[in-house]
């Protein structure tokens, strides 16, 4: 598959009489987006704000952060099985709103949710204090179901972030990339003396409210399967979990996913980059085993050289994570691992809670339980409160002073797996 992914950049976000996007300039009528959204029976109400990078403007619980994006040419639409007819993408032409982001919040819906601080320390460790965001903050109905809850406030994120994108379908990019993956024996015979590389991308699939979604099909209910990477840019996965902020996966990180761009860049050059297995992360030992031994499989039915395996969350996901390494190893297959670390406050305890000598190449995006005291800031969007009890925060976490002390699992994309962040560690 062939995709152009073409690129405007937004310098700024305004509320406006009429939507457009002018001048790298995005324009919001608000009563016009929050009528195009508003429209599911859980939700009491749904409103709008903006914060722009270096403002002193906290949003808290985030939700799901979302890249705008529209497909201008090819089959299908963004976010097939969700908002778009279930055709397969990953190709033609789709135009990406860089510089920004949909930015969804409310009242909590699980203790795993984050902290996006557009200044100050806590800025430092999340990516998205760097984007202008459109901030969507959609309150429940009483009495709603968590489920329920989760699922409304997914759907007004991604048709929210379907308005903006919209506004770009006429316009010219300003930069266009190209990412091109062939049919399977026609990619091998094109690169011949080049290792075969795959990524194996791990997606969350825990349980009620640790959701991942492919195609609209919830990926607990999948068995491994290949991709073409560009279906990924044009939304096949995203995002539907509360696990903790640091390591998910929002949907803006499955739209940009790192490890694919720079296997991409690498492409042609250094390796032959195949294409991507999806896998999830399971509950039960039976499932944990199918998976892996599946991914093992297609690594060694693709014939591949070597993998790049990422995993999203931590504790129970670690053993999926080896499972997947010590197989695919086993298939003489090299593997590298990516990962975070949950070692302690002081950094001395075991970072994984599964462990095998298979893994011997590792990529940490930092350790999770780190701790930072944040300041207070002058505005926030959303439930202050909630930083008592989302995870990496306690009962003491918000002082009277303002300031919040939390680990930085707390921090939207703080310590990410697929190395969407700024953490990582070296052994020297």
């Amino acid at each position: 598959m062939r995709l152009e992914l073409g690129k405007i950049h937004i310098k700024d976000i305004q509320f406006a009489a009429e939507s457009k996007i002018e001048a790298n300039v995005l324009y919001v009528n608000k009563e016009e987006l929050v009528k195009a959204v508003f429209e599911d029976d859980a939700i009491e109400s749904v409103d709008l704000d903006i914060a722009r990078p270096g403002e002193s403007v906290r949003i808290t619980p985030v939700k799901d952060v979302i890249e705008p994006r529209v497909k201008v040419e090819g089959r299908g639409g963004i976010f097939p099985g969700i908002l778009s007819k279930v055709d397969t993408v990953g190709e033609g032409r789709t135009i990406a709103l860089k510089g920004m982001a949909v930015v969804t919040t409310g009242k909590i819906v699980g203790f795993q949710e984050g902290i996006i601080d557009m200044t100050g320390l806590g800025a430092e460790y999340t990516p998205f204090s760097k984007t202008n965001n459109l901030i969507v903050i959609a309150e429940p109905k009483e009495g709603v179901k968590q489920h329920e809850h989760e699922k409304a406030v997914r759907y007004i994120g991604f048709k929210a972030a379907r308005y903006i994108a919209e506004l770009a379908r006429s316009l010219e990019p300003e930069e266009v990339e190209v990412f091109e993956t062939k049919p399977l024996l026609e990619q091998i015979a094109e690169y011949p003396d080049l290792p075969k590389v795959g990524y194996v991308y791990m997606l969350q699939t825990q349980g009620l409210l640790h959701d991942t979604y492919v195609y609209g099909v919830d990926a607990k209910q999948i068995v491994p399967t290949i991709l073409y990477p560009t279906e990924i840019m044009d939304g096949a996965i995203v995002s539907g979990n509360c696990v903790s902020a640091c390591d998910k996966n929002p949907t803006y990180v499955h739209l940009n996913n790192g490890v694919i761009e720079d296997l991409y860049k690498k492409h042609g050059k250094e390796i032959n980059f195949l294409g991507v297995i999806i896998t999830n992360e399971n509950v039960y030992l039976m499932d944990k085993e199918r998976s892996s031994n599946w991914t093992a499989k297609l690594c060694r039915y693709l014939n591949l050289d070597a993998v790049i395996v990422s995993q999203e969350g931590f504790g129970n996901p670690d053993t999926d994570l080896i499972m997947n390494c010590k197989k695919i190893e086993a298939e003489k297959v090299k593997t590298v691992i990516v990962t975070d670390e949950y070692a302690g406050r002081d950094g001395a305890s075991q970072s994984l809670a599964d462990a095998d000598v298979a893994a011997d190449a590792v990529v940490t995006g930092g350790n999770a339980n780190e701790v930072v005291v944040l300041p207070k800031l002058d505005r926030v969007i959303g439930h202050i409160d909630v930083v008592n009890v989302i995870a990496g925060g306690n009962q003491d976490s918000l002082r009277e002073d303002g300031t919040i002390e939390v680990e930085i699992q707390a921090i939207t994309g703080a310590t990410n797996e697929t190395g969407f962040g700024y953490l990582s560690t070296k052994t020297f």
